[in-house]
Order: C-alpha cells, then sequence, then structure tokens
C-alpha cells in the first residue's frame, strides 16, 4: 500500500482566519492537482498563537472549519489533515485537529493533550482528553499536536492500535528545530511507523518559524525535508515499509507494560 502524501507548510496570517482559510483552499487545490491521497495543515493555521483574541476569532465550535473542510475533501476526493485550528466550545478555548475523509465524512477530531507554557497555551487553551485514530485509504493513522511529540509515551499509546502514520502539525520555533528533527525521528524509529512533522513558516509577533516540514520512514530515514519558504509538496510513502521494520525487530511484542508504572 503506497500513500500520495501532501505537506502544505504555510506561512500562517496571524490573527486573519479569512486569509488564512484562502490560503487553505489553494493549498487543497494544489494536492488535488498533484493526486495527493492527504493533505496535512500546520498547527494553528486558522489563526497562528494570536491568544489574547480568541474570544473573537476563535472558531465556534469548529464549524467554519469542519464545514469547509468536509466540501473541500468531497470537491477534491482527498483526505484532509486539518492541521489544528483555534476552537471555542461552550465558552473554553482548545487547540483542535479535524479530519476528513474523501466523501466530506469527519474522521476524528483531536484537542491537543500537552499545553505548551513557553507560548502561553496553559493560560489560554483547555487541553484534550482523548486521542484519535482515523483511517486513510485503509492505512491506519493517528495524530499529535506540536509540544506533544516530547511525550514518547503518549504516541506509544497512540501506536498500540496498530497505527502506521503519525501525523504531527507544528508551529515549531527556529531555535528549536535541531530537536524537532531528533524527535520526530525518535517518534518513528520507537514506533516502527511513518512520522509526517508539518511545520509553519512566518514570524508572528513573538517568533519565527523555519518550515523544514519533513517525513521520516519506519527505520528513521528522512524522505523529504522542506525549507523555510511556504510551499506544497509531496512524497510517496509505502506502508509495507511498516511491516518489514516490525517484522525484524519486534519491539511491540517484546514490550515489558508490567514493568512501566
Amino acid at each position: 500500500m503506497k500513500l500520495n502524501v501532501a505537506i502544505a507548510q504555510m506561512d500562517v496570517v496571524f490573527g486573519d482566519p479569512d486569509a488564512n482559510f484562502s490560503k487553505l483552499e489553494d493549498f487543497v487545490k494544489q494536492a488535488a492537482e498533484q493526486s495527493a491521497d492527504i493533505v496535512i495543515f500546520p498547527e494553528m493555521w486558522n489563526t497562528g498563537y494570536d491568544l489574547t483574541h480568541l474570544t473573537t476569532i476563535a472558531d465556534e465550535a469548529g464549524q467554519q472549519t469542519k464545514s469547509r473542510l468536509a466540501e473541500l475533501a468531497k470537491q477534491y476526493q482527498l483526505t484532509i489533515h486539518g492541521g489544528s485550528v483555534a476552537t471555542n466550545r461552550a465558552g473554553k478555548f482548545y487547540n483542535t485537529t479535524y479530519v476528513f475523509g474523501p466523501s466530506g465524512q469527519l474522521l476524528a477530531d483531536y484537542d491537543k493533550v500537552h499545553l505548551f507554557g513557553l507560548m502561553n497555551e496553559d493560560a489560554y487553551l483547555t487541553p484534550g482528553d482523548h486521542g484519535d485514530q482515523f483511517e486513510v485509504a485503509g492505512v491506519q493513522a493517528a495524530s499529535v499536536i506540536c509540544y506533544d511529540v516530547r511525550f514518547p509515551e503518549w504516541l506509544r499509546t497512540l501506536s498500540l492500535h496498530d497505527s502506521r502514520l503519525l501525523i504531527v502539525p507544528s508551529e515549531w520555533p527556529t531555535p528549536r528545530l535541531t530537536q524537532w528533527h531528533r524527535l520526530l525521528a525518535a517518534r518513528a524509529i520507537e514506533n516502527q511507523s511513518f512520522v509526517v512533522g508539518v511545520n509553519r513558516v512566518g514570524t508572528d509577533p513573538d517568533n519565527a518559524f523555519g518550515g523544514q516540514s519533513v517525513v521520516y520512514n519506519p527505520f528513521g530515514d528522512e524522505l523529504i525535508r522542506l525549507d523555510d519558504q511556504e510551499q506544497l509538496a509531496t512524497v510517496v510513502i509505502d506502508i509495507a515499509e511498516t511491516t518489514a521494520a516490525r517484522g525484524f525487530m519486534p519491539v511491540f511484542s517484546d514490550r515489558r507494560p508490567d514493568l512501566y508504572e
């Protein structure tokens, strides 16, 4: 089984959902033109980290995002992993992922579980309380958001459901990009899965984001790495590599969970 994965490395317009929705639509069209099975967006692409204005700019119950992603997925007949967006649900704000399949159906939703204090998420956002599992063209997948990738136990928990593709939308600042690559490669190796990290580019009032979106195979080999410019790129991954990795080194069956807590 092979998947054509499109990476939408956006330059997010700070605090301007309308401008960012326009960018998203252009990227989905490009992905469809390149016969992508799935297109993946970065973290908080609708608002950026304009957290002090969430009352006016966060997506109310995610309705605008869900409606538009469902429409685009159905129109272009591909899966859209909506990175994550700022949502407002009953007066609480979340960093939320939505995934829609080619018929416009909602496949998964996920709220970021681990909130990042260095960018004030913990002061404005509510943490999630569940994981996500979904299929992309028959392939089991799961996703986390940015800071979540620093918690290997969380990604292992998701991987125990036979996920073969782990997706990590991010707004990862430029000074820590070396850590970004090392963490993603480690998560790929230890979970014997493909890992797709999609980072934004550009700046906000407090941070610079250097892109370098990347895909690692289950052996930790880098398949593609983007630069620091806004762009869409595609890469074909062969899911059979996950079976090969797990057959060669059966880490899942060799686990000792009786000793882990």
